[in-house]
Parts: C-alpha cells; sequence; structure tokens
C-alpha cells in the first residue's frame, strides 16, 4: 500500500496523472498526498504519508514510529505523529516538540523514526497506564528489545513529563504478551493481586522436545491463563486441534483457564475468582 500513496504535485509534473485522474481515482490522505478511493490505509500507510506530506524531511515519533518499527495492533484511525519544525499541521496528524539524540533516532524503509526504546519511552510518558502497557509490549515484542532499553533513555531524561507514567508502565510490560487482549488479561490478574505470570510458557513433551506453549501462567503450579479470541476458530479443524491440545496440556499436568472476550469485558471479577481457585486447588 504505501507505494499506491502519491504526492500531487510530483505525479502531476511528471505526467503519471492528470487533474481529472486525482479527482476521479484518488482521496485526499493529508494535503498533497493521496491514495487510491476506497483504499483502507494501515498505521503505517499513515506514518508514510505524513512523512510524504512533511517533504520527507519529518520524523516519525510514537504510534507512527511504532508502526514503522513492525509494531502490530495499532489502531489505523489514530493520526500520525511527527516531529518536525512546520507549525501548519493538517487535521490527522499530531506534532511533537522533542528533544531527541542522534542515537535515539533510525532509518526504515528511507524514513527516519525514533528507535524502539525511544518511541516506547515517548508512549509510556503520552499514554493511560493500559493503552501505554499494551503499546509497549506490542513495539518491544516485534523487536525483540529489552526493557531495559528503555529505561536506559528514560535516565537520560529525568525530570521530563510523564516520566513517572512511564516507569509505573515498565514494572508492568512483558515482551512475551503477543496481543493486547493477552496483556489485558494479564493486567487484570497483577492488579488483582495474583502472583505475576510468565508467558509464553514452552511446555514438552516426553521426548523433551517443546510442542506447545502456553500464553501465561504460573509453571511452578502447573496453573496457565489464556485468552481465546473470535480469531481463535476459523473452522472446524481448529475445534478439533484445540481438544487435542488441552487434552495433552491435561495429559501433561497443567490446568488451563480460558477467558473470552467477553469475559474479559465484562466478567473481570469472574476470571480473577477462577484463577485464584485454580492456583489454591493446586
Amino acid at each position: 500500500m504505501p507505494d499506491r500513496l502519491i504526492v500531487a504535485t510530483e505525479a502531476l509534473a511528471s505526467g503519471q496523472l492528470t487533474r481529472r485522474d486525482l479527482r476521479q481515482r484518488y482521496t485526499k490522505v493529508y494535503r498533497n498526498v493521496y491514495a487510491p478511493h476506497g483504499a483502507e490505509l494501515t498505521a503505517r500507510d499513515r506514518a508514510h504519508a505524513a512523512w510524504l506530506w512533511s517533504g520527507r524531511r519529518a520524523v516519525l515519533v510514537g504510534h507512527s514510529a511504532a508502526a514503522l518499527l513492525g509494531s502490530r495492533w495499532i489502531p489505523p484511525e489514530l493520526p500520525a505523529e511527527v516531529a518536525h519544525s512546520r507549525r501548519d499541521t493538517p487535521r490527522g496528524i499530531v506534532m511533537h516538540s522533542n528533544d531527541i539524540r542522534d542515537d535515539e533516532l533510525c532509518t526504515v524503509d528511507g524514513m527516519v523514526c525514533t528507535t524502539d526504546a525511544r518511541t516506547s519511552y515517548d508512549l509510556g510518558r503520552r499514554l493511560p497506564l493500559e493503552t501505554a502497557v499494551i503499546r509497549i509490549d506490542a513495539l518491544l515484542n516485534a523487536t525483540g528489545t529489552p526493557p531495559s532499553r528503555v529505561e536506559d533513555v528514560a535516565a537520560r531524561y529525568p525530570g521530563a513529563r510523564g516520566v513517572r507514567r512511564l516507569r509505573r508502565a515498565l514494572d508492568l510490560v512483558d515482551t512475551g504478551a503477543e496481543s493486547p487482549q493477552e496483556t489485558r488479561l494479564r493486567l487484570l490478574l497483577v492488579e488483582a493481586g495474583l502472583p505475576r505470570p510468565v508467558t509464553q510458557i514452552p511446555v514438552t513433551n516426553e521426548w523433551g522436545r517443546v510442542v506447545r506453549r502456553i500464553d501465561m501462567g504460573w509453571p511452578e503450579r502447573m496453573v496457565g491463563a489464556e485468552y481465546d479470541g473470535e480469531q481463535h476458530f476459523t473452522g472446524p479443524a481448529d475445534y478439533a486441534n484445540d481438544i487435542m491440545r488441552l487434552e495433552f496440556l491435561a495429559n501433561r499436568g497443567w490446568t488451563i483457564v480460558r477467558v473470552s472476550a467477553r469475559q474479559l469485558r465484562y466478567e473481570r471479577a469472574a476470571i480473577v475468582a477462577r484463577v485464584q481457585r485454580a492456583l489454591g486447588h493446586r
């Protein structure tokens, strides 16, 4: 999709498009930047469009940097975020005034953005706690960066606004989370006072080969907790595989507490009680 974004003045000057083509086939994303009619823009597309709008000079930060660095689960409707000297930002782009050091920048596909550690630092300072943990979990999971790298960035700016909020988020971050709902489930259990679970627990077969993983749990108690979203099952084969998986885990001595989207939204106390019972029983 990013290759189909066009800068209108460039496309018209080169003869690639006529003004009639532009009106009939393209929709404006930002001033002078267009996408084909009906195109569904991702967060990465919007980051690319904002960079083009800036004349290819802006530094992408925040959610835009995270999307460029490969983070998943970023809502496409969020505004693009840039650090730039221009003041006349259009609707759909948020500008940040940042003190960013040279070693906190990197280049991805020709676009300059903040590094994964610096991006996590910014997200953790600016977002509400749960959202911050979700975004940092996803970014560090995608890049393999340890939270200690984010702490190193924070140490450079001890008096920065929101740094206390960031430190609270970093205390809760776990790079093993593979979806926002897994993060939400983990935060629910931790905030309820349960021991912090281990994430992505490997389970071996009788020959010692890792054949399964559990989203999160307490290996010393042989209790796991897993989120099952709507995407978990796409057909009959998935149901059959899930039955076999649960039987395998049970045979290996595991008790699994499974949580649905509805339960995580409306039955949070009941989830905590179920996990408490499982841990108490074991």
